[in-house]
C-alpha cells in the first residue's frame, strides 16, 4: 500500500492514477477506468473525473493508494 498526501482539497482519478505511476499515460488510464479495471474505496468506478479527497483508497492491478 502507498500513501499520497495531496495538498488540495481533492485530485481526479485520472490524475491520481498518472501522479502515482499506475499509469504510463492519461490514455491508459481512460480505458483502465472505462474498463471497470479500478476500484475506488472497493467499488468499480468508471467516471474518470471521480473527486478523490483525503481517505480514499484506490486499487488497480493489486496496487493500493490511500490518499492523506
Amino acid at each position: 500500500m502507498t500513501e499520497i498526501k495531496i495538498q488540495t482539497a481533492f485530485i481526479k482519478l485520472d490524475a491520481l492514477l498518472k501522479f502515482a505511476n499506475l499509469v504510463s499515460s492519461g490514455g491508459e488510464a481512460k480505458l483502465r477506468i472505462a474498463a471497470g479495471e479500478v476500484l475506488v474505496n472497493g467499488a468499480p468506478c468508471r467516471m474518470r473525473g471521480k473527486k478523490l479527497v483525503p481517505g480514499d483508497t484506490v486499487t488497480m492491478d493489486g496496487q493500493t493508494v490511500v490518499l492523506r
